[in-house]
């Protein structure tokens, strides 16, 4: 870029993304005249999903702004709750993400995952036909330009990940309502509505049970149970 230079402001939020020179204050960026401001952070390193208010010389901007000389850009990060309009809560997760999506299900979120992984252009395309929020930590991904909205996931932990996912969106809990497996609704079932889905110490030893419209799949209180209720406990406890 050989073209006006602009003060830029990162929020510390958003220093991961950014070189460690820009971090900590406003450095000088010099673009090429004719790029967004979108263009000019994205090209800065930071996927716009991750990005809040746009502020420049005091007055917030769009995306769409032209950066002139002289401006000074402050970057902020994404509020928190955040609100998505247009349609309900929902999301679509990576191949990366598995775990992240088996546990948001287990908490009754809409969670979307394939992993036979689509590839990125099919992910980006589904986010947009289904308008669903694509969670990723493929900058790459999230920069797709038919993407209908997304957010990077910052932490490689799956505990780490759910907390990160249920704080910036906050999203409704019903635990135990849907499939982790496909994720589908689940409903209630008689033992002999899925008798034969059962094995026989299954059948002898739980008379509880719920099954997943859409695969089939069976459901009961077995050895994992435990551990599934902390997760499900300490969600609740700190969002739901």
């Amino acid at each position: 870029m050989n073209g006006p230079e602009i003060q830029v402001d990162f929020a510390p939020e958003l220093g991961m993304f950014v070189p460690p020179g820009r971090r900590g204050g406003p450095t000088p960026l010099v673009t090429d005249g004719v790029s967004t401001l979108g263009h000019v952070i994205e090209s800065a390193g930071v996927p716009l999903t991750e990005v809040g208010a746009l502020v420049v010389d005091g007055r917030e901007v769009t995306a769409a702004h032209i950066p002139a000389a002289g401006e000074s850009v402050e970057v902020r990060a994404v509020e928190r709750p955040q609100q998505v309009p247009g349609a309900p809560l929902r999301f679509l997760l990576d191949v990366h993400l598995g775990t992240l999506a088996r546990r948001l299900r287990l908490l009754g979120v809409d969670a979307a995952y394939d992993s036979a992984d689509p590839g990125d252009a099919a992910l980006a395309t589904q986010s947009a036909a289904e308008r669903r929020v694509l969670l990723s930590r493929d900058r790459g991904l999230l920069r797709r330009r038919e993407l209908w909205a997304g957010a990077y996931v910052y932490s490689d932990r799956p505990d780490d990940q759910l907390r990160d996912v249920l704080g910036r969106f906050a999203p409704e809990l019903r635990p135990w309502t849907r499939c982790t497996a496909c994720n589908g609704t689940l409903r209630d079932a008689r033992k002999d509505e899925v008798a034969d889905l059962l094995q026989g110490g299954t059948q002898r030893s739980y008379d509880v049970f719920a099954q997943c419209v859409e695969c089939d799949r069976v459901y009961w209180r077995g050895a994992h149970h435990d551990r599934l209720e902390r997760i499900v406990g300490s969600a609740l406890a700190e969002f739901g």
